[in-house]
């Protein structure tokens, strides 16, 4: 019953900072759990502890947090609450490894915690990795449809506008960076609604389609494709009408032979994949 308790008075509304308040009594109380010898738990999280990590092993933290989504699945969600203190520490630590670490895994430990505990528990985290080094941020891009799924859909529509964000990276010859965030792209469409793919996921499509490196540039002619099927099918027409002009007037146009040249590619994609009917087509 008092876990319970400290459950409830942990996960409610008010500020988080209020855990510092609690008595060392309640703080071990709030780790107890009845799945794993309760001794082999306390050894794991106390392997975490910043400065006993620095004195016997740097990459101890990382096994950690490698090990994590396991030791979560194991205890159940129902013993999150064992964990949560933990997760945070190991979030917000000095290595970048282990932030990276985390940032792989982050999608696993959503399915493992369900959408409430995600909300609550997972999302800042997340947040904070979307603005963290690009070694920390591949993690969270490369799973980014899988994590977006499982939010709700006001929840999921925020991340809309920082998707732009990652076209910015801290290296400009990362272009394995924007190849992945294509292949996510094509990945988002079936969360989004034509207004919002239109309004937010074409301009990226756009830029993408023009990038320096062909590679980036194959799986944006893709994007675009799905893009014009998704909205097709959609029950306003005029996205996709909207979609196509500014195609032909954008690339068909274009006084550069590259552009030109992409929308010839992009024709390509759309007939191939039969995105659209033949007389729409012409």
């Amino acid at each position: 019953q008092s876990m319970d308790s400290t459950l409830r008075y942990i996960h409610n509304d008010s500020d988080l900072s209020t855990n510092s308040s609690f008595s060392p009594e309640e703080e071990r109380k709030s780790k107890v759990q009845d799945v794993v010898p309760q001794a082999l738990l306390d050894q794991y999280l106390s392997m975490t502890d910043p400065s006993r990590a620095q004195t016997v092993d740097t990459e101890i933290a990382k096994h950690c947090a490698y090990s994590l989504p396991g030791v979560a699945l194991t205890l159940g969600r129902q013993n999150w609450h064992c964990l949560k203190d933990t997760y945070e520490t190991l979030a917000s630590d000095m290595q970048w490894k282990v932030r990276r670490t985390l940032a792989f895994s982050i999608h696993e430990l959503a399915v493992i915690l369900g959408d409430q505990l995600t909300a609550g528990d997972l999302v800042p985290v997340f947040n904070g990795f979307l603005k963290d080094l690009d070694e920390v941020r591949i993690g969270v891009l490369k799973h980014l449809h899988d994590f977006l799924k499982l939010l709700h859909v006001d929840k999921r529509r925020e991340y809309l506008y920082q998707l732009q964000e990652f076209l910015v990276t801290d290296n400009s010859r990362n272009w394995r960076f924007r190849a992945e965030l294509a292949e996510q792209l094509i990945l988002l469409l079936d969360l989004y609604s034509a207004r919002d793919i239109y309004d937010y996921l074409r301009p990226i499509a756009f830029s993408l389609c023009a990038d320096k490196v062909s590679s980036v540039r194959w799986i944006s002619y893709k994007l675009v494709s799905e893009m014009v099927k998704k909205l097709y099918m959609a029950s306003t027409p005029t996205f996709v009408v909207d979609l196509m002009n500014e195609l032909v007037e954008k690339f068909c146009r274009c006084h550069k032979w590259s552009g030109r040249q992409t929308f010839v590619f992009i024709c390509q994609t759309i007939s191939e994949d039969d995105c659209l009917p033949m007389d729409q087509f012409a």
